[in-house]
């Protein structure tokens, strides 16, 4: 289950939104487009035995009923609060930062129910990867679609941003069902692993360009597209300014929103996934335009995007992907760590 712990945590991370293409008929042929990596008799090497055994569990243990499902995944968090002591300090840590007046005991307790939501949303992985169409749309609530339809109505593109929350895989599957749509993306250094989150991915949208292809994704937006895009995590220094986030006042913020917001004909939106009490399933929730971006600063973006992730965070705190290293880049190099 540790594999499976690195494997959801470096999703979020390669990933910057997993939106990809379901229909292979309709792909626009796009210089930008990345090819579906295809699959290899290597692929049997013993090398990636384990990667089948484990990728084997997570997709029996898919088709199970909810109910045990969500079960099982909050078992698998209280193992992995144990087994995984680095990135639980990272977590204290960076809750500490965010919630400097939060009680010890309250921070503790928030901890243990974010390891149990990590655990979930480690099966939430199979779900989005292979749950058939039907199964997902009974677990299914949408509020806001009228405004991706109303940009669209209009011509433009639709920037979707979204968060790192630990239920990433299938909210960007649920993104995708009801409205197919386009993502950055870096392949993943396990072979078979590619080929495999790929495919998964590969359920309810369109189709990928390269993490680092901007114009791609700029033209994908101008071509009328719904884009998807996470800016709410520590990608260094480069291209990236410091501004407040939570009670730290100089979180390292990505410029990209305002390079995508401001250069394409497009409308910004923020879209959430709420996992419903019980076995209710999800509520997909896109907000208003966010008509204060851009700006036509890019700090002032950014410090409004933060703004944004702290709204989202502080209404489902025990989601949020805090064993990420939010925090990491100071503003100069001198300056001490946060996290010693």
């Amino acid at each position: 289950m540790l594999f499976v712990l690195a494997l959801s945590y470096n999703q979020a991370k390669l990933f910057k939104v997993s939106l990809v293409q379901s229909n292979h008929k309709n792909q626009p042929k796009n210089q930008h487009s990345v090819a579906m990596p295809r699959f290899r008799l290597y692929f049997f090497h013993p090398k990636f035995w384990g990667t089948w055994l484990l990728v084997s569990v997570l997709y029996l243990i898919s088709w199970l009923p909810f109910r045990l499902q969500l079960l099982l995944g909050k078992g698998i968090g209280k193992l992995l609060y144990k087994l995984v002591p680095k990135r639980t300090k990272v977590a204290r840590r960076n809750l500490q930062l965010a919630f400097p007046e939060m009680p010890e005991h309250e921070r503790e307790a928030l901890i243990k129910e974010n390891y149990h939501n990590m655990g979930i949303g480690l099966l939430e992985t199979g779900i989005a990867w292979w749950w058939p169409d039907w199964r997902i749309r009974r677990k299914l609530q949408v509020e806001g679609w009228e405004h991706i339809a109303n940009a669209q109505a209009e011509g433009k593109g639709v920037f979707l941003v979204l968060f790192h929350f630990l239920n990433l895989e299938v909210h960007a599957r649920m993104v995708g069902l009801v409205q197919p749509g386009v993502g950055l993306y870096r392949p993943h250094n396990n072979a078979l692993m590619e080929y495999l989150q790929t495919k998964g991915r590969n359920r309810s949208n369109k189709y990928m360009v390269r993490k680092k292809d901007v114009r791609g994704m700029l033209r994908a937006l101008d071509n009328g597209e719904l884009c998807g895009y996470l800016p709410d995590q520590d990608y260094g220094r480069s291209r990236s300014v410091f501004v407040p986030l939570f009670a730290v006042p100089d979180a390292a913020t990505t410029t990209g929103t305002t390079i995508f917001a401001a250069t394409a004909n497009c409308t910004t939106l923020i879209s959430t996934l709420e996992r419903l009490p019980g076995t209710q399933g999800y509520k997909l929730r896109i907000m208003p335009p966010l008509n204060e971006i851009p700006s036509g600063d890019a700090t002032e973006d950014a410090r409004r995007i933060n703004k944004e992730v702290e709204r989202a965070v502080n209404t489902m705190p025990n989601m949020y992907m805090w064993v990420h290293r939010r925090f990491k880049t100071r503003p100069s190099e001198d300056m001490p760590s946060y996290y010693k």
